[in-house]
């Protein structure tokens, strides 16, 4: 077959190419349609130059196996994988978008905000394929595709690391040189703090729009890596704030175990220095290693290590020094003696960085693997071969480090009954525990509230605290009886009740609260109402009885009382009466309305009149008139 397929050829008989969207290192990528689902497919065919070769075809399915194990919203799915014509293909999710090195060549340098949450999605892919023992070993703005809501996505596993297997031989290098880590550009071992430097490069050119070090030639670039510092992105863009630059230096980092320890660490950092709450501090800086001997070993896919043509005739020194160091390398090696074996340390329980640097201090290189667990992240839980065992001088020694516990998301329980939000944690695999707390608004017995928050990752197993209604808080009822209603108001009120008002008629003073309802002692809900019982002046009131009394007392009596006075007069026929109320009406002790007349007959002294005689003529009443 040609190298490249032309549009409607269908592969394996299910996918019909449409059109090509570019190329790699290894392969050809197509956009096909897949016959069988109806969807789109991002389709990677193996160049057949590289199909004969073993290591290259070995690399190409472990791309496939790696990434078929990472489903993640920042990963890009890869579907299926098969031959074709005497090579090889794999089927991946096709994405709408640009990757993020056209976004660089567009727009760098970008907003520090946005650059910030474009290398967070990163990471987090980063973290998934991490704890899941896999490095991706090649991460550069070209592998990351952004779509148009600004998702970003991580693809090309094709050169990942999963466990302890290594593909490549020792001392060889892979990825792309400007993005490659110093161990990478060594021939180390890598680790998840290599993926972290590669970040931490796409991250400064995000913000700069260039990389750190740049060259002639892959050797210059690495010999860059190894031993110099770069530039403060800030000398480039004065945005960039302290704490995000101290963020991007800490990643780049020579030494990794200077860089940050996970990309959880790294995460935190990016989000301190944009909410300006970073608390990081760099870590101290170790002199960089020599750079080891180049070698012919050396791969890198976009440029041949052979050093290029010399512009410079004056520079043909540089080329000797390379020589003369990678001489001098090699009769080392062959001069150490290669049988010599020493005691492997037990580095078991201590955290990653303090093991790796025992062991290479013993003389042994270290690769990790990292397996999800209950101890912390960070801490060896294995190593191979195990401790107090005896290794070769200048083997590795396999440590396996725990990711932490498996991470799950807090489920949605507030507002549920305390058995259902239980139910669903369970469920989720974490423990509940329950406080109570007051509230005016939720259920007794219902969830109010749940700490961590809802959708936020924990580790399973973990506990998560329930807040619980216990319903409206409880106040003791204030004793108001005998208050007048305004003071009687405003000492429940304050605390916390409301009021209602119910007039009665009283002898008591109009305004006087007479009962309340709930009755004081008690302990009821805050808010609840109280009802007040208060004395109004009544409809009618007992007429005072007045017979026999002084026409002035007579009068003061009744007109305290409200009445109306209808006085009239009566003659008598001795002084005594003179004066004396003789009678009444309505009489004394029955009930009339304030206001209405009350008339009262007053006698007056008439001397005509003869009690004991008759000679004079009777006596008769008559009205003085009305006395309000």
């Amino acid at each position: 077959m040609t190298e490249r397929l032309e549009a409607e050829t269908v592969v394996d008989g299910r996918y019909r190419v449409l059109s090509r969207l570019g190329s790699g290192g290894m392969a050809e990528v197509y956009c096909a349609q897949d016959l069988q689902l109806g969807r789109k497919v991002a389709l990677k065919i193996l160049y057949r130059r590289f199909a004969e070769d073993g290591e290259f075809v070995e690399r190409f399915r472990r791309e496939a196996s790696s990434a078929a194990g990472l489903q993640h919203q920042h990963v890009v799915a890869v579907y299926d994988r098969g031959e074709y014509d005497g090579t090889y293909y794999i089927a991946m999710e096709y994405l709408e978008g640009r990757s993020l090195k056209t976004i660089v060549q567009q727009e760098a340098p970008l907003d520090p905000d946005r650059a910030i949450d474009l290398i967070i999605q990163v990471l987090r892919a980063a973290r998934f394929a991490h704890r899941r023992g896999i490095i991706h070993r090649d991460l550069k703005p070209h592998n990351v595709i952004v779509d148009a809501d600004g998702r970003a996505k991580v693809t090309d596993f094709g050169i990942a690391r999963a466990g302890a297997s290594d593909m490549t031989q020792t001392g060889s290098i892979m990825g792309t040189a400007q993005y490659l880590s110093p161990e990478q550009a060594q021939g180390h071992a890598v680790s998840a703090a290599s993926d972290i430097y590669s970040i931490g490069i796409m991250l400064y050119e995000l913000l700069t729009g260039r990389v750190p070090f740049e060259g002639e030639s892959a050797v210059t670039i690495a010999l860059k890596q190894v031993n110099e510092r770069p530039a403060p992105p800030s000398a480039y863009n004065p945005a960039v704030t302290p704490e995000l630059e101290e963020a991007v230096m800490r990643a780049l980092e020579k030494d990794p175990a200077h860089r940050y320890p996970d990309a959880d660490a790294f995460i935190a950092a990016l989000q301190g220095a944009r909410d300006g709450t970073a608390t990081a501090v760099l870590a101290p800086v170790a002199p960089a290693p020599p750079l080891d001997p180049p070698s012919e070993a050396y791969v890198y896919p976009e440029e041949p290590l052979a050093p290029r043509e010399p512009r410079d005739s004056g520079r043909w020194w540089l080329w000797l020094l390379a020589v003369l160091v990678a001489g001098l390398g090699l009769a080392a090696v062959l001069l150490l003696p290669g049988t010599q074996k020493v005691g492997v340390p037990t580095v078991v329980g201590a955290d990653q960085a303090n093991a790796e640097a025992k062991l290479r201090q013993e003389g042994f290189r270290v690769d990790t693997v990292q397996k999800t667990a209950e101890q912390p992240a960070g801490q060896v839980i294995g190593q191979d071969p195990t401790g107090g065992t005896k290794a070769k001088k200048g083997s590795t020694v396999t440590l396996t480090v725990s990711a932490g516990p498996q991470q799950v998301s807090v489920p949605q329980v507030v507002g549920l009954t305390v058995s259902s939000a239980r139910g669903r944690l369970q469920k989720a695999g974490l423990d509940g525990s329950e406080r109570e707390e007051n509230s005016d608004s939720v259920a007794q017995g219902r969830v109010i509230s749940v700490s961590p928050t809802e959708g936020q990752k924990v580790d399973k197993g973990s506990s998560v605290t329930l807040v619980v209604s216990s319903g409206k808080p409880q106040v003791e009822v204030p004793d108001v009886v005998g208050k007048s209603f305004d003071e009687a108001q405003s000492t429940l009120q304050a605390a916390g009740f409301k009021v209602t008002r119910v007039d009665k008629e009283s002898d008591k003073s109009a305004g006087t609260v007479l009962s309340q309802n709930p009755k004081s002692g008690g302990r009821i809900d805050s808010g609840s109402t109280i009802a007040l019982t208060v004395a109004k002046e009544p409809s009618q009131v007992p007429v005072p009885d007045v017979t026999g009394e002084d026409a002035p007392a007579a009068i003061a009596a009744l007109s305290g009382q409200g009445f109306v006075i209808d006085q009239q007069s009566k003659d008598v026929p001795t002084p005594d009466g003179d004066g004396v109320v003789l009678e009444q009406s309505p009489t004394g002790g029955k009930k009339a309305k304030k206001g209405s007349k009350v008339t009262i007959v007053v006698g007056k002294f008439n001397p005509d009149l003869n009690p004991e005689g008759g000679t004079t003529t009777g006596g008769g009443t008559t009205s003085t008139g009305t006395t309000p």
